[in-house]
C-alpha cells in the first residue's frame, strides 16, 4: 500500500510541475527516454521512471541555464581563457 500511496505522491508532483511549468521543456524528453528503460528494469516501473527522468533532466537543464546567466552577469564569457 505504501507504492501505491508514493506513485501517487510522485505523480501529483510531477503533474503539478507540469502544469506550472512554461510549454518549453528541454531535457524532459531524453530524461523520460533514460527513465523509463531504468524503471523498466528495476522491477518494471517504467511510467515511474519516465516522470522521474523528466523531473531530474529539466531540473538539471534549468540549473545549467542558470549557471550561465550567472556567468554573463558576472563577465565570464565561455571559451575566454
Amino acid at each position: 500500500m505504501t507504492r501505491i500511496a508514493a506513485a501517487g505522491f510522485i505523480a501529483a508532483i510531477a503533474l503539478s510541475s507540469i502544469a506550472a511549468a512554461p510549454a518549453e521543456a528541454r531535457g524532459c524528453f531524453k530524461g523520460a527516454v533514460v527513465g523509463a528503460v531504468v524503471g523498466h528494469y528495476a522491477h518494471h516501473h517504467a511510467i515511474l521512471g519516465a516522470i522521474g527522468g523528466c523531473l531530474v533532466a529539466r531540473h538539471l537543464a534549468n540549473q545549467h541555464d542558470r549557471d550561465v546567466r550567472d556567468a554573463h552577469a558576472h563577465g565570464d564569457a565561455a571559451g575566454r581563457h
